[in-house]
C-alpha cells in the first residue's frame, strides 16, 4: 500500500531518528559501514519492493534486527573484556554479579543472586589496572616529568596507539572514545547548552587549560620520540578523549601507583547516597622503597566520602588536580592478607537482593559536578546549590551606590573576619537546594543597605572593640545584631525588607543569565527530550531547569521572610563565652 503525505512525514521522522541511532551504535561498538545505515536497508520491505520508501515495513522487524546486532556487538566485547580480565587474575563470581546493557547508562552491574554485606564480589589485581607504573609508556612519562592525570593521560593515548599489541587491549576495546563530559563538546555547544548554569564559564576556562597542557607537555614529545610514537594517536582530540575517561572513572589506587583506571571497578553506576559496594585495598609494598606523590593521606585512611566535593568547589579543580575516585585503603575490613598488597577488592556494604543493580557513589555531589566530571545529572538532585558570584553582588551595589561606597562597605565585612567562597579573584556565595543563601550573603547585604549615621557608628564601635565579633552567637553593636557564621541562628533574623529586596534583584539578575527562555519553556524542553538520543541537551536542561527551581526558592525564601513577625528580638549583647575562630 502507497503511503500518504502524513505518512511520508512520519517515515522520514522515523528515518532520521533511526539513522541518528545507528550512527551513535556504530561509532559506540565499532560496527563497520555497509548497509547497517543504509536508507535502502532502512526502509526496504520483506519483498523489496520499492527502492525508495514507498513502502513501509513493521518498524519490529528493524528494531528486532538492530537489537540483534547491538546485542550481538556488545556480547562479544564482554566476552572479550571477562576473557581478558580472567588471563590478567580478576576474580569474581559468575553467579554473583552480571554486566548488562541499558540504553540510558550504557553497562551496568546487577546482582544475579542475593549478596550479602560484607560479602567480597571482586578481586583485581594492581598491576593489572592501567596506570603510569604499569604502562609500556613509563620510561617516556618518568623521563618528561609526566605527573598525575597528565601521565596517566598518556599512558592511555600510548597503550591505545598499540591497539591489539597492548597488554590492556582486552579492557581498552570495552570503553568509548570518550565520555560525554562537556570537555569534548564543542565550544559552540557549550555556550549553548551551558549558558547561564554554573558550568558555562568553568567549561570554557578548562578547555582552554586541557589544551595549553597537551601544547606545552605532549606535543614536544612527538619530536623526541618520533619512533615511538605515532602522532595520529597523540593529537589534541585523543588528549581530550584521554582526560575525559580519567575524569569519568579513573581511581587513586594508592601512593605508588596513584591515579589509574581499574577495570570492572569502573563499570559501576553511581547513584547519590545508594553505594552498595566499597573498593578496598592494602598499602603497597613498593610504597615505602619508592617516590611517591602527595595524596594527603597522613594515615593511610581514605574514605569515599571525603570526595564528596561541594559542587561549588569548582570545578576545574576537579578536572585539573589529582581528585578522582578513591579506594578505600582499609586493612580491618578487607580480606587480602597483610602479605598480599596487591590487590584491591569489591566488598559489599549492604544487602542486595537479587536482580537488582549494584551501585558505587561518587560522592554527594550536585549536578553541575556530576556532568562536569561524569556526563550525567539526576533529577530533584537534593545536593544541587547555585552560586551567586561576588561580581554580581557589586554589580548590584553599583546600580544602587556608588563605587566608593560599595568598597567601603566590602572591606569592613572583611574586617568582620567574613569572605565568601572561593578564592579573592573568583569569590561566590552559594544558594543552598531549599533556597537558603548564605549567610555570609546576607550579612554583606545588611551592611551595605545600613544608613550612613548606623554605618560610621557601627564602624568606631568595631574599632573600639578590637574588631571582635561574638562567637556566642551575636553581636550587639549600635543596635545591629551580626549572627557569627558559626552559629546555628535564624537566617531570617537578618532580613529586614531592603535585605529581601536585594536577595530578590540578585535572583534576576543571576536569572538572566539563563537567556531568554522560561523555566517553563526549558522543563517542556527536557519533556521533548530523549536521553538516549540527545544526552548533552538533556542533560544540560536538567541542570539549568534544577538551578532555576533554585533560585524559584531563593525569591519565595526572601518574599516570605520579611512577612514573618520577629517575636523575639534580643537587645543585649551576649556574653562571650568560647574564643572566636575563623
Amino acid at each position: 500500500m502507497r503511503v500518504c503525505e502524513h505518512d511520508s512525514l512520519r517515515v522520514r521522522k522515523w528515518k532520521s531518528e533511526l539513522l541518528a541511532f545507528l550512527a551513535e551504535t556504530k561509532r559506540h561498538c565499532g560496527i563497520g559501514g555497509g548497509n547497517l545505515c543504509n536508507s535502502e536497508t532502512l526502509y526496504a520491505a520483506p519483498a523489496m519492493a520499492s527502492r525508495y520508501g514507498y513502502y513501509l515495513p513493521s518498524p519490529l522487524i528493524f528494531i528486532e534486527n538492530r537489537t540483534r546486532s547491538v546485542y550481538f556487538c556488545l556480547h562479544r566485547r564482554l566476552r572479550a573484556l571477562k576473557h581478558w580480565m580472567k588471563s590478567k587474575g580478576f576474580q569474581w563470581s559468575d553467579d554473583a554479579l552480571g554486566f548488562v546493557e541499558t540504553p540510558e547508562e550504557g553497562i551496568a552491574v546487577r546482582a544475579l543472586r542475593e549478596l550479602k554485606e560484607g560479602e567480597v564480589v571482586a578481586k583485581m589485581p594492581k598491576e593489572a589496572c592501567l596506570t603510569t607504573k604499569t604502562s609500556g609508556a613509563r620510561e617516556i612519562i618518568e623521563e618528561a616529568g609526566l605527573d598525575g592525570h597528565l601521565g596517566l593521560a598518556f599512558a592511555i593515548m600510548y597503550e591505545r596507539s598499540l591497539a591489539g599489541d597492548s597488554p590492556w587491549a582486552g579492557y581498552l576495546q570495552l570503553l568509548p572514545d570518550q565520555e560525554c563530559v562537556p570537555i569534548v563538546w564543542t565550544l559552540h555547544e557549550v555556550n549553548h547548552l551551558l549558558c547561564g548554569t554554573e558550568l558555562h564559564q568553568t567549561v570554557q576556562e578548562d578547555k582552554t587549560l586541557i589544551y595549553e597542557d597537551w601544547k606545552e607537555n605532549i606535543l614536544p614529545l612527538l619530536d623526541l620520540a618520533p619512533s615511538k610514537l605515532n602522532p595520529k594517536f597523540f593529537g589534541i582530540e585523543q588528549y581530550f578523549a584521554a582526560k575525559s575517561l580519567i575524569s569519568s572513572r579513573s581511581f587513586e589506587i594508592d601512593d605508588y601507583h596513584g591515579f589509574g583506571m581499574v577495570p570492572l571497578a569502573d563499570l559501576f553506576n553511581h547513584k547519590t547516597g545508594a553505594e552498595d559496594v566499597h573498593f578496598t585495598a592494602m598499602p603497597s609494598n613498593d610504597e615505602s622503597d619508592t617516590d611517591v606523590d602527595d595524596c594527603n593521606n597522613e594515615e593511610g585512611i581514605v574514605e569515599e566520602e571525603a570526595l564528596a566535593q561541594n559542587s561549588s568547589i569548582y570545578m576545574s579543580e576537579l578536572n585539573t588536580a589529582n581528585i578522582g575516585n578513591r579506594i578505600v585503603i582499609d586493612s580491618e575490613s578487607s580480606s587480602v592478607s597483610e602479605d598480599d598488597t596487591s590487590m584491591l577488592e569489591m566488598i559489599m556494604i549492604k544487602d542486595v537482593s537479587s536482580g537488582t543493580e549494584v551501585f558505587n557513589t561518587y560522592g554527594l555531589l550536585g549536578n553541575a559536578a556530576l556532568l562536569h566530571r561524569y556526563g550525567f545529572t539526576e533529577q530533584d538532585n537534593s545536593y544541587d546549590i547555585i552560586n551567586i558570584d561576588m561580581k554580581l553582588v557589586l554589580q548590584w551595589c553599583s546600580s544602587m551606590f556608588s563605587d566608593r561606597h560599595s568598597r567601603a562597605r566590602v572591606s569592613f565585612w572583611r574586617r568582620l573576619d567574613y569572605s565568601a567562597c572561593g578564592s579573592q579573584n573568583s569569590e561566590y556565595f552559594e544558594i543552598s537546594f531549599d533556597g537558603e543563601p548564605q549567610i555570609e550573603l546576607l550579612i554583606l547585604l545588611h551592611i551595605m543597605l545600613l544608613p550612613d549615621d548606623a554605618y560610621h557608628k557601627l564602624d568606631l564601635s568595631v574599632s573600639i572593640a578590637g574588631n571582635c565579633v561574638e562567637s556566642s552567637g551575636t553581636t550587639l553593636l549600635n543596635d545591629n545584631i551580626f549572627p557569627n557564621k558559626a552559629f546555628n541562628t535564624s537566617k531570617k533574623s537578618m532580613l529586614p525588607k531592603n535585605v529581601c529586596d536585594a536577595l530578590l534583584s540578585l535572583a534576576d539578575m543571576r536569572e538572566s543569565l539563563y537567556g531568554l527562555k522560561s523555566i517553563e519553556e526549558d522543563i517542556e524542553a527536557l519533556g521533548r527530550c530523549s536521553l538516549v538520543r540527545e544526552k548533552k541537551l538533556y542533560n544540560s536542561l536538567v541542570l539549568r531547569i534544577n538551578e532555576r527551581k533554585i533560585l524559584r526558592k531563593l525569591r519565595n525564601y526572601a518574599s516570605q521572610s520579611f512577612k514573618t513577625p520577629n517575636h523575639s528580638s534580643p537587645r543585649k549583647k551576649l556574653k562571650r563565652t568560647t574564643k572566636r575562630t575563623s
